[in-house]
């Protein structure tokens, strides 16, 4: 069987900030074709939280997001940072800053491709069960965050009424939901 892969023959930055990098790429395709300017959306590595506390309630955060310009609904997550050790790391950070909950519990429950068609990043899923308040919100000066907590039984309401959006935490809710033994297949 051919290659499928495509051979890279120039790159350029577009735009390369510390939010993300846009970088404009000249391929050729094993049939020769050059494809140009193929766009890559270059992210950090991200990380999201399904947090179950001991009552089976999932921590959410409500938050703006500026792209869909509307307040949305939807798990603890971010990017690792240069200081995260490692994306189980970011994901305590991350749940700890923007919930104030915490626990030892961590289970990565799988690792998504936000868009393997043009972004070049990886989101680690996590489970965090059994969490606790044990701190004040700490969160980064673009931040306006309110938590909620809401039962278990519910997400799949959220998700079906379209209050989640993001399609990466959904996918995460699956996977923790799998893991936890609630998914059901008629």
């Amino acid at each position: 069987m051919d290659s499928f892969n495509w051979n890279l023959l120039h790159s350029k930055y577009v735009v390369k900030d510390r939010w993300i990098s846009v970088r404009a790429d000249t391929c050729q395709m094993p049939n020769g074709k050059i494809v140009e300017p193929y766009y890559v959306l270059e992210y950090p590595t991200w990380v999201n939280v399904v947090a179950l506390t001991k009552n089976q309630e999932i921590v959410l955060v409500q938050q703006y997001r500026h792209g869909l310009q509307k307040i949305v609904l939807e798990l603890p997550s971010g990017a690792v940072e240069a200081e995260d050790l490692s994306p189980l790391a970011a994901a305590k950070r991350e749940l700890l800053e923007e919930t104030g909950y915490t626990n030892e519990n961590f289970i990565e429950t799988t690792i998504l491709s936000p868009n393997p068609a043009n972004h070049n990043n990886l989101t680690h899923c996590f489970l965090a069960t059994d969490v606790e308040k044990i701190a004040d919100l700490n969160l980064d000066d673009t931040e306006q965050i309110d938590v909620l907590l809401l039962p278990l039984e519910k997400i799949i309401e959220l998700i079906e009424s379209g209050t989640l959006l993001q399609a990466l935490h959904i996918s995460s809710l699956f996977f923790a939901l799998k893991k936890l033994g609630k998914l059901q297949f008629n």
